[in-house]
């Protein structure tokens, strides 16, 4: 995937998205500051989200429009009144966009319905990304690809016959750079439902670079996946969790944003390092410490090759460990010091 300041895929540096989401807690100032937090963890992009609670849903008191009792965030919210905390204003939505820029950030938003898409046209964004709960809404994802810009989808929850008609409507509606994303979407997730082996599933059904979208705690499961060939890697960021807000419990801290950063790009450059066996080139300076026979006395002409005499030490440049067999027959033919590698010339 080929953006205006970016590039995406494998060989390039892994695409790293900071979702700001709801945790600017309904104050603009500390949106910007989170801004200018993403901007030193040497993240690529600050996302956020595109809604208000009447495009996401209505308000209603029956037991559908509520999250279910038991979730470990959001337990029997009213939907409405959630997204009405957790959403960003509009208005906001381009200082937010124009600090990121200033800062070399690429912002970008998740939209939820035509008008969102055609407000963020009118912003310039260079990409889109949808939601998992957004995949099986075939016309959006449809409006979106008709924008011609690149896009990202997140595929949690759905199927493999769920992602291949998003994939098919948007690739029919014009869409030609994609990238998918693995996703558990719960909030937060376990390590043991990550399930990191789509990643590989994923592009040899669809024949796309592969992401993962990260709900798990930490960056563990995301620098495994990085690991495994995740070209994007997007997690939740605030400024501390300890402040509160509908997303922070599973929110990173801008230190261990720019930890994930660091430990994500290294692990992917290991992972390509391939399958080889013998000396690095950094390795070429350490053959030197492997184990040799070495002379540990002063010896004389005549004197026998025995254990007391001759011992198998670092550094190299003797005889090899396993020669002590065969020169233990021997006896010295000059006098030599302690000190000197064992070679033949000297038996």
């Amino acid at each position: 995937m080929e953006l205006p300041t970016a590039s995406i895929g494998a060989g390039a540096p892994i695409f790293t998205i900071a979702e700001m989401s709801g945790n600017h807690n309904g104050d603009l100032s500390r949106a910007l500051e989170i801004v200018d937090a993403v901007a030193t963890t040497g993240a690529s992009a600050l996302k956020i989200q595109t809604y208000t609670a009447d495009t996401l849903t209505i308000d209603s008191d029956k037991p559908a429009f509520r999250v279910q009792g038991d979730h470990a965030l959001w337990g029997d919210r009213n939907l409405y009144s959630l997204y009405q905390e957790a959403h960003t204003p509009w208005e906001w939505h381009a200082e937010i966009f124009d600090r990121a820029r200033t800062h070399g950030l690429i912002p970008f938003s998740t939209p939820f319905d035509p008008t969102s898409v055609e407000f963020l046209e009118s912003l310039g964004v260079e990409l889109y990304k949808t939601a998992s709960a957004e995949i099986i809404d075939l016309p959006l994802l449809r409006e979106v690809a008709r924008t011609g810009k690149p896009m990202i989808v997140s595929t949690g929850m759905a199927t493999l016959s769920e992602i291949d008609a998003a994939v098919t409507a948007i690739r029919d509606a014009g869409g030609t750079q994609l990238v998918l994303l693995a996703c558990t979407a719960a909030y937060p997730a376990i390590p043991e439902e990550a399930r990191l082996g789509n990643i590989q599933a994923l592009r040899d059904a669809f024949g796309v670079p592969v992401g993962l979208s990260d709900h798990t705690l930490g960056i563990g499961v995301a620098v495994a996946a990085a690991a495994l060939g995740a070209v994007v890697i997007e997690k939740h960021l605030t400024l501390d969790r300890g402040d509160g807000g509908v997303d922070s419990d599973f929110s990173l801290t801008p230190g261990e944003f720019g930890a994930l950063v660091t430990a994500s790009d290294q692990a992917r450059i290991a992972s390509a390092s391939g399958v080889a066996f013998g000396p690095t080139p950094q390795e070429q300076t350490v053959l030197a410490l492997r184990r040799s026979l070495y002379v540990t006395t002063d010896v004389r002409a005549g004197d026998p090759v025995t254990a007391d005499n001759v011992r198998s030490i670092r550094p190299a440049g003797g005889l090899d460990p396993d020669s002590f067999a065969l020169v233990s027959t021997r006896t010295f033919t000059r006098d030599v010091e302690r000190g000197t590698p064992l070679t033949w010339d000297v038996l």
